[in-house]
């Protein structure tokens, strides 16, 4: 039997270690699934509701499986609906390949069905390398370049296949001039800054007196090299949400979250160091860093496209973090840690500090149940080797601020993009990548009514390929687009729109049950916990429908005067939720300036 093109493309896919491509059919990809066909399956077709949550679903593979993810769609509108998805992968800086369909070649230019100018279309999010395959002799270099960019520059790469290459016989490229042959190699290498570098970066580092260090998602291969590091200087450690498993919230020093999202402790580690080291971060927003000018910097990064550009750091380290590290430690002062004793000990005692207001937070009551207590329940029951996904809006302030990552636990979400609705595919991508574990996705309903339900079907198709099949969906129903409410009040002063920003009470839970999944409605504060644990102890997939207080407010760990003027103001205008909002806004702020932390029946709604 002849191999055709697209045979050899699921022969390349496998021997790449390709395990899983996320997909939607269409008859732009004809001749690869009829290829799925002949090659039984490998690698496995995941089929999900929607190429957009095919994307989601590979980024999701992608991050936690620390491997390449692979997604496929039909031309035209397939093609189109991966967008989102890809983006998300090109701003987290994640390995995504996609393989897209394209009408014949004797149609094209003609304003054929479905005929999209691809290239075009992808490239800004796969500039660094898109290609369409014409001949068959294209193969394999053209995938295999594909596969090797988007390991190397860690970005979405998209290959193109008109339908009729597709069922083209293939015909290796031959030893002749203007064939370009390939390999399937990809060793790793570690990238190392110069001695030199090392021992200026050295220099700033043991200057200091209050030293901070800020990680991300490029530190958590380094994570013993991070606290020998951060131990040694008697540093803090913030965390960007993308490296929130980078190290353990368990440290006494590490003060959580940065930014908006962020904590108080995190807030006041920047504000207060003379000494910040960077380590596998680009966070945007220099707001939340120190005075341009009030403390010396050092960044280790392994791309040096992206490294300098977030505060004028005096020495930049491009290297893979955990090598950089192991050779900058032996040059740090060994007397440090006692030079930097009050400043230590001042780091630790904000972030007990902190711990106690976020738990006194939770405790509030609400009306019908605090979204912070909902997360707050579920941090101590989450397995040690839990995966968790959070989708965008309020809930990501939930996640940034509640939940703490310890043992082997996983997380992420769509840290630059955030962008709504990834949390669910997120988790099924986990599920596959690590199908022994648990996968837990905290989604708000906007997020949920956007594309989550849709993607429970796919949860419900693939459960009993998981060894271990627990996914749960806890889904924060306070039927309001909250985030974006939030932010209208204190960057505009506007009240909420209701047209905008009112949501419809949908039923999660009776939808997961009508398609054989388990789903439980809580309406109460003391129902919450036994939720989680019964969610947990499941034997399948769960979805919580968790009815929470949207006049709660996702405070930031610093607001400003403008930003608390403007809420002020949006009260004036009259706020559909005014009372609430003064009630919960002050209740929560009340919880930084109390000594101790007396709880409060939950039940209670004084």
């Amino acid at each position: 039997m002849s191999v055709k093109v697209a045979d050899h493309i699921l022969e390349r896919l496998r021997a790449w270690g390709v395990e899983q491509v996320f997909g939607y059919p269409g008859d732009g990809i004809n001749g690869l699934l009829a290829a799925w066909g002949r090659a039984e399956d490998r690698p496995r077709f995941v089929q999900s509701r929607h190429e957009e949550m095919s994307a989601f679903q590979a980024v999701g593979y992608a991050k936690f499986g620390r491997r390449l993810g692979v997604c496929v769609a039909t031309s035209g509108p397939g093609a189109i609906h991966l967008l989102n998805g890809l983006y998300d992968a090109k701003l987290d800086h994640v390995p995504v390949l996609a393989i897209v369909g394209q009408t014949h070649r004797s149609a094209m230019g003609g304003s054929y069905q479905q005929e999209v100018d691809l290239h075009t279309l992808f490239k800004d999010v796969a500039g660094d390398f898109v290609e369409t395959v014409t001949v068959p002799e294209q193969l394999p270099n053209v995938l295999d370049r594909a596969i090797r960019t988007a390991y190397a520059r860690r970005c979405p790469t998209a290959v193109i296949v008109p339908g009729d290459v597709q069922e083209l016989e293939y015909d290796p490229p031959p030893h002749a001039f203007k064939m370009v042959p390939s390999s399937l190699d990809r060793s790793s290498w570690t990238a190392m800054p110069s001695p030199t570098s090392l021992e200026r970066a050295a220099e700033v580092l043991n200057s200091g007196e209050k030293a901070a260090i800020l990680v991300g998602q490029g530190a958590a291969g380094a994570r013993a090299e991070v606290e020998e590091i951060a131990e040694l200087l008697g540093a803090g450690v913030a965390k960007a949400l993308l490296g929130k498993d980078a190290l353990s919230d368990e440290l006494p020093y590490v003060t959580g979250s940065i930014g908006l999202l962020g904590t108080r402790p995190s807030y006041e580690l920047m504000r207060d160091c003379d000494t910040l080291l960077t380590i596998g971060s680009s966070f945007p927003y220099s707001q939340f860093l120190p005075e341009f000018g009030s403390a010396r910097g050092v960044q280790i990064d392994i791309d040096p496209h992206m490294i300098g550009m977030r505060y004028p750091y005096e020495v930049n380290l491009v290297g893979d973090a955990r090598a950089t590290l192991r050779e900058l430690i032996p040059l740090i002062d060994k007397d440090r840690r006692e030079v930097c004793r009050e400043w230590y000990d001042e780091i630790c005692a904000n972030v007990t500090r902190w711990h106690g207001v976020m738990e006194r937070r939770a405790e509030i009551s609400a009306d019908p149940i605090n979204p912070e207590y909902v997360a707050r329940a579920l941090d101590p029951l989450l397995p040690d080797n839990a995966i968790v996904t959070s989708d965008s809006g309020s809930v990501a302030n939930w996640f940034a601020r509640h939940l703490t990552f310890r043992g082997d636990m996983r997380a992420s979400l769509s840290g630059t993009l955030a962008t709504m609705g990834c949390g669910v595919p997120y988790a099924i991508g986990a599920k596959f990548a690590h199908p022994d574990r648990p996968a837990i996705a905290l989604v708000g309903d906007g997020a949920m009514q956007m594309n989550g339900m849709a993607e429970l079907i796919t949860a419900a198709k693939y459960r009993h390929r998981w060894d271990d099949p627990r996914l749960v969906v806890g889904v924060w129903n306070n039927q309001d687009l909250n985030q974006v409410t939030w932010e209208m009040r204190a960057m505009e002063g506007a009240p909420s729109f209701l047209p905008s920003q009112s949501l419809p009470d949908v039923r999660y839970a009776e939808f997961a049950r009508s398609i054989g999944l388990t789903g439980i409605r809580v309406e109460r504060p003391e129902e919450v916990e036994p939720a989680w644990r019964a969610a947990l102890d499941a034997s399948g997939p769960v979805v919580i429908d968790f009815r929470t207080d949207p006049a709660v407010p996702p405070i930031p760990p610093h607001a400003t005067w403008d930003q608390m003027e403007a809420t002020a103001s949006s009260i004036l205008k009259g706020d559909a939720d005014r009372a609430s909002m003064v009630k919960q806004g002050l209740k929560a702020k009340m919880q930084e300036f109390l000594p101790g932390a007396g709880r409060k029946d939950r039940g209670d709604r004084s």
